[in-house]
Formats: structure tokens, sequence, C-alpha cells
């Protein structure tokens, strides 16, 4: 299969097959959120679901992938490092701004400094109306957060240390975007990349949250687990699914596509959690689509 990955990168089939599954990337990154939702903290949630996907990859990397080269562990020690800082900086953007207003600043500003990353590590080159387009998309997105705003009563006190976290946050996720994709460029597999990435990515959030899920009460401790292997699942598909995307094709452009999430978001918050989406909203979700579209088929 990791043949297969290689050969097919750079080809037109290749870009074909990024392209969709950059937009399965988008569409699970919105279930996961959704399942951090619900009766626990979504932090405890986060653990849960990190705890159960490196469980899971440990007999995968130990006996079905290649052995990373030793030229890899340094690597991977560097994608944990970034995560670890991204996971740090989300949280102090959540615990200080509503979350209405501070994710699409996160989602946001990611695909603009994500694009600008891919410009200087792997030379490519937007055209003119792909730039319209991710004009198009970034501007539609914070308008989201915008149209949120007007609504928000509380939490503006720590409205602009929240949004500057945001900001943080989101060229964290560009930083962790653009270092993965030269990442698994290193591996003589892909897949052996993602499996000990899930390993090593599994050990600072069960840590953190080790005293909250400590304490859980025992009639908790089921469904967390369950919300845990069922996140665990949308992780190996999701994050696998937009580096496969970035190994086969432009970084820039799976980076594009994967923040129509926020389309997916809003769908799932209104279909399954019963959340209101509004004329405005679904005006914007559309815009947002259309930059995408714009993005993807003006290469």
């Amino acid at each position: 299969m990791g043949d297969l990955i290689i050969q097919l990168s750079g080809t037109a089939e290749g870009a074909r097959l990024a392209s969709i599954l950059a937009l399965s990337a988008a569409f699970l990154h919105a279930v996961f959120g959704a399942l951090q939702k619900g009766r626990h903290d979504p932090w405890i949630s986060r653990a849960a679901i990190d705890l159960s996907y490196g469980l899971m990859a440990l007999p995968v990397a130990l006996f079905l992938v290649p052995w990373p080269d030793p030229a890899l562990w340094p690597v991977l020690l560097g994608a944990m490092i970034i995560h670890i800082a991204y996971k740090v900086a989300q949280a102090l953007t959540y615990q200080r701004g509503a979350y209405t207003v501070v994710y699409p600043v996160v989602r946001g500003t990611a695909p603009l400094f994500a694009v600008l990353a891919a410009m200087l590590v792997f030379d490519e080159r937007f055209n003119t109306v792909q730039w319209l387009g991710l004009g198009l998309l970034v501007g539609s997105i914070f308008g989201l957060a915008v149209n949120s705003l007007r609504k928000l009563q509380v939490g503006r006190d720590t409205l602009v240390p929240a949004l500057a976290w945001a900001v943080a946050t989101g060229a964290m996720v560009a930083l962790y975007t653009t270092y993965d994709a030269w990442g698994i460029r290193q591996a003589a597999d892909p897949f052996t990349f993602l499996a000990w990435f899930f390993v090593l990515d599994a050990i600072f959030m069960p840590l953190w949250m080790a005293r909250s899920l400590i304490r859980l009460p025992r009639d908790q401790i089921g469904p967390l687990a369950l919300r845990g292997g069922i996140g665990a699942l949308v992780a190996f598909a999701s994050f696998g699914s937009i580096m496969l995307a970035t190994r086969l094709d432009e970084v820039g452009r799976a980076a594009v596509l994967r923040e129509t999430s926020t389309v997916f978001a809003a769908l799932v918050g209104w279909v399954i959690l019963g959340e209101k989406v509004g004329a405005r909203r679904a005006v914007l979700m559309t815009l947002i689509a259309a930059g995408a579209v714009i993005v993807e088929f003006a290469a």
C-alpha cells in the first residue's frame, strides 16, 4: 500500500485521490470535533481518544509496518513536540474565548499560513485565481467568527487574548501540517510514519489529564471508553487522509480543502446536535465551499 502511494505521488490520479482524501479529512475532522462535545469535558474526551488511538496503533507500529530508519526518529520526535504545542495553544484559546468565535479564527488562519509555508518548504505556487479563492475561503471563515461575535454576551473581557491565541493556534496548525507533510516524505513507507506518529502523539494528553481521568465516576468510564474508541477510528481516518493527501499532491491545496471542515462542522451541528444554522451562516458556508472549489479547479 505504501508503495502504491509513492507511485501515485505527483500524478494526475494521485492529485484526484488527494482531493478526495482531503475532503474526507474535512468531514471527519468535523465529526471528530463533535465527538469531543457531550457529557464529558472536551479535554477528558480528547485524552480518552488519544489513549485509544495510541493503544490501537501500537501493535500496527510494532508488527505490521516496516521499522523506522534511525533518521526518522528525530523527525517523529519533532512532530510530537509540535503537536503538543498545538494542543496547549488550542486549550488556552478555548479557555479564553467562545468556541463559535475563536474556532473560525483558528481554521481561517491555518490555510493561509499553510499555503505560505508550503511556498517556502515545497516551492509550491498558487496562481492569481487560486489566491482569490483562498481569500474568499479565509474571509468567509472569518465572517463566521464576526457573525458569532455579534451575538456574544459573555467573555468579551478576554476576547483580545483569546483571538491572539486563536491566531497562534492557526499558525501551529499550519506548522504541523507542513512539518508532517515533510516528515511523511522522509519515511520509506508513509504508513510507518503514520503508525508511529499515533503512538507518540497519544502520550501527552492522557498524562496531562491523568488526575481527571482517575477521578471519573465508575458509571462514566464505559461511555467515555466507547467515545474514545470511536474517536480513535475517526482520528485514524481523518489525520491519515490529510497526511496521505499531502504526500500525493500539493500541501497547500490539501490544507485549503481540509478547512471546508467548518462547513461540515456546521452541518453536523445542525443535523446531529440540533444547532441552528441561520441564513447568514448558510451564505458564509456556501462561500467557504466556493473558495475551496476555486482553489481546487483553478490549478
